[in-house]
């Protein structure tokens, strides 16, 4: 990929150099409330996701579960042509990203050690607003060394790391975590109680344990009690819900049974970024994908990450058919690279596409809100008890609200990811 020396002169670009820079207050507890947030998904949360998430509404953004040890033998370099930042390693950047969304922006570490922790969020805190700790992926990639899910069996560790990032990172860098449910509801409350106490601003739970994996339903009903606990607490820390949400719309569903401050999206955003709008796109081959790849092309996103992410995106289709995608179907399988798809996403520039997005985000005039922000609701009715069995593992009761099936058509595309779909957006 082609890349200009020097930066654009302003008169080459009157529209980068008349841009004013906005500033935002630093990130306090309250900027996780109230929102869509983007869920931390390896390979998925690739930076031109994330850009196109706040585009289209999520409030926060988290980055791709990154490991300590990864990112300590990186080298920092920005583009002089767009901006972009990456963190490159030995082969390939381990982690990219752009001022525009430093925001909004929330790094996850994939940590089991207190130093190694620190030291990574020293490396990359000039480029985020957040920190949060990976306490709940159960794959083994995040859990070989004590990492992510392992560490709701070892909460004295967990706890040490979440102190160290705190008492080590400046008051304006937020600390957060992200833990599963453990099998038992009493033993989940005494893993929070010492989570919050640490000095967080916020605590996301995936509303599934460890051994649960994508197919089975979350348990969501489970949340409201640690929301009302947290909240008596008397911390003010926001506690976010992940699992089973749809989109904006559906958000509201989530709310009212678990009365959650946020709502975190990961499979629905997978499949389409523009999720977290009240109105998403629909017939994304000719609306989002397109835009998607002329994107990925001008911020210099690889193309087996801008190739991965398109391969994953599905949608509703109302005004073509899967036949009359063929073509763009077939061509991105068969491209080794972003020459290859040039003729059925042309012109080229991506340039477009990026100033989209910062307008986008600069009509949020300074707030981390987006201009349409999320409705208060009304918590539903507490249902019905639920039962656990022999080992007090939670089952949900037949009266718990099932998630809603996802009405989308897929772009067919046969290209196996290195990991399953579930390592992806199982966080």
């Amino acid at each position: 990929m082609s890349r200009r020396s020097q930066p654009p002169s302003p008169e080459s670009s009157p529209r980068v150099a008349k841009r004013p820079r906005l500033e935002y207050a630093p990130l306090t507890s309250e900027d996780y409330k109230d929102g869509l947030m983007l869920a931390p998904m390896v390979r998925s949360g690739a930076l031109p996701t994330r850009l196109f998430a706040l585009k289209h509404g999520a409030k926060l953004v988290w980055g791709p579960e990154t490991i300590d040890k990864a990112i300590l033998h990186t080298t920092r370099e920005v583009d002089p042509a767009t901006g972009v930042v990456s963190y490159h390693g030995k082969s390939k950047a381990i982690f990219t990203t752009h001022p525009i969304e430093k925001p909004f922006l929330i790094y996850q570490i994939g940590s089991a050690d207190p130093e190694l922790a620190v030291q990574a969020a020293k490396m990359v805190q000039q480029d985020v607003s957040g920190f949060d700790l990976n306490c709940g992926c159960p794959k083994p990639f995040s859990t070989h060394a004590g990492m992510g899910a392992a560490l709701l069996t070892n909460p004295d560790l967990l706890c040490s790391i979440l102190t160290a990032l705190r008492e080590a990172m400046p008051p304006e860098i937020t600390i957060s975590a992200k833990i599963r449910l453990l099998p038992s509801q009493e033993d989940t409350l005494k893993l929070v109680e010492r989570i919050v106490n640490t000095g967080i601003s916020a605590l996301t739970v995936h509303c599934r344990t460890r051994n649960m994996r994508m197919k089975e339903k979350a348990v969501i009903t489970r949340l409201r009690e640690i929301v009302e606990f947290v909240e008596k607490m008397g911390k003010g820390i926001a506690v976010i819900e992940n699992g089973d949400c749809l989109g904006y719309d559906d958000s509201k569903r989530v709310r009212e049974v678990t009365g959650a401050h946020s709502v975190m999206i990961a499979t629905a955003a997978e499949a389409n970024p523009t999720c977290f709008s009240p109105t998403p796109l629909k017939d994304l081959e000719l609306t989002f994908v397109p835009s998607y790849i002329r994107l990925g092309k001008y911020l210099g996103n690889h193309w087996s990450s801008t190739k991965f992410c398109a391969t994953q995106f599905q949608g509703r289709h109302e005004n073509t058919s899967r036949n009359e995608l063929k073509a763009l179907r077939e061509a991105i399988v068969r491209a080794k690279g972003y020459d290859d798809i040039e003729e059925h996403v042309a012109p080229w520039t991506g340039e477009q596409e990026f100033a989209e997005i910062v307008d986008a985000i600069e009509r949020r005039g300074g707030q981390r809100a987006p201009p349409i922000a999320l409705q208060p609701v009304a918590l539903a009715p507490v249902p019905a008890p639920e039962t656990t069995t022999k080992d007090n593992a939670y089952v949900p009761s037949d009266s718990a609200p099932a998630a809603q099936s996802v009405p989308a058509i897929g772009l067919g595309l046969d290209v196996p990811p290195p990991a399953s779909a579930e390592a992806i957006a199982v966080q």
